[in-house]
């Protein structure tokens, strides 16, 4: 069997991890430029169990497990299981309606007031009226390492990784895909999975399938050393619209959002993501209100920032399986702000789909086929701010 993963982000790298991992057969995984230079190395790299939906909450589940083994198996990967808090103004603001879905699931948690999250983390400046949803078994990645610690790990097990060869399209042979087409060559596959983040949508256009999504700016920054220990979980801090968590070196990670600013359009398979920037106002607006929960170790100045896309779906969930009215394709994508959380359960997923036509868990939800073409063409067409997509989300009970 061949199979040509397209992607050399974090989900390809976990897709091809897998299809060797289980012997599939040949394993070409194609990137447009070198190994994760898209957004995964843009990624804050953190992970939570505790999701809005089952099926995300089973994802995660696996998930962890695998950072888990990565950790023990892949040279020079080092999985930081700190823990996740996930912050809230108030109660109902924090999942309090998914607990019983989370006890079901064993998926284990905590439930932190002000005094305790201050109590345990001195280093965080924690409102009077904060909750906390604490994931004791979650944490984060660097990044940079993980990417380069996978494909060099890849290599051993013996997949074949091209870079810098822009995929152009699919040859087919009637309505199945049969390999994938580069400016160099045409490469035979009896499957391809689809994982180039935002770069899928419009190479899936060739299909005349127009992945229903929006397309938003994400920014991260990594502060220089701090004179302190950051002794800090990695946190989701949702009243100040953006995450934190302790970096290599005695350093903080800050990522923010622009809720302001509007969705861009998916980009063209030639566009980099070093053409994107941030506005310095916003820019200096945001870190302002992230960093100051940290004021032991405030102000903090900048040694790294990186810009990058993130994609979302019209329902806020992942897309993931066979392309609709076409065989032998595997898309994944649509990822929102949490691909690097998910890619080691959506690698394993793709694979199962790959090899096997079918998944270990249901992710029905997941599927590409599930949106209403009347509606994911009215999506596609409206042009909407981040926070407009996701007020309504909330609004319809995602988060």
């Amino acid at each position: 069997m061949r199979i040509a993963v397209v992607g050399g982000g974090v989900i390809g790298l976990s897709t091809a991890f897998h299809l060797a991992d289980r012997n599939a057969g040949t394993v070409i995984l194609v990137e447009k430029g070198p190994i994760g230079d898209g957004s995964s190395s843009r990624a804050g790299g953190i992970i939570t169990g505790l999701m809005g939906t089952e099926t995300a909450v089973r994802a995660r589940k696996i998930s962890l497990a695998l950072f888990q083994r990565f950790s023990r198996e892949v040279d020079g990967y080092t999985f930081h299981d700190v823990g996740t808090l996930n912050l809230a103004a108030d109660q109902g603001a924090g999942r309090v309606e998914m607990l019983p879905l989370y006890d079901r699931l064993d998926a284990p948690y905590e439930i932190l007031d002000a005094d305790e999250m201050r109590r345990r983390w001195p280093l965080m400046a924690v409102p009077d009226d904060a909750w906390g949803l604490y994931d004791p078994i979650a944490g984060y990645s660097e990044p940079d390492e993980y990417v380069a610690a996978m494909a060099a790990h890849l290599r051993k097990l013996g997949v074949e990784i091209r870079e810098f060869e822009p995929v152009l399209g699919f040859p087919m042979q009637g309505d199945r895909v049969i390999g994938v087409r580069t400016a160099a060559e045409t490469i035979e596959a009896d499957v391809v999975v689809c994982a180039s983040h935002v770069w899928s949508i419009r190479l899936l256009e060739q299909f005349g399938w127009r992945m229903p999504s929006k397309v938003f700016v994400h920014q991260r920054y990594v502060s220089t050393p701090v004179p302190k220990p950051v002794i800090l979980p990695a946190v989701n801090d949702h009243p100040r619209r953006g995450y934190y968590r302790p970096a290599f070196g005695n350093r903080v990670l800050i990522g923010i959002e622009t809720p302001d600013r509007e969705e861009v359009p998916p980009p063209e398979r030639d566009l980099h993501l070093s053409r994107f920037s941030v506005d310095p106002d916003i820019r200096e607006r945001e870190l302002n209100r992230l960093q100051y929960v940290v004021p032991d170790v405030a102000p903090l100045s900048w040694e790294i920032e990186k810009v990058g896309l993130l994609a979302y779906s019209a329902d806020g969930e992942p897309i993931l399986g066979p392309a609709p009215g076409v065989r032998g394709l595997i898309c994944a994508g649509c990822f929102h702000s949490g691909g690097f959380a998910y890619n080691p359960s959506a690698g394993l997923l793709a694979a199962e789909w790959a090899m096997d036509g079918r998944t270990s868990i249901d992710i029905g939800s997941f599927a590409p086929d599930r949106f209403d073409p009347q509606q994911a063409r009215a999506f596609i067409d409206s042009r909407i701010r981040h926070s407009e997509y996701q007020h309504a989300l909330h609004a319809g009970g995602r988060h």
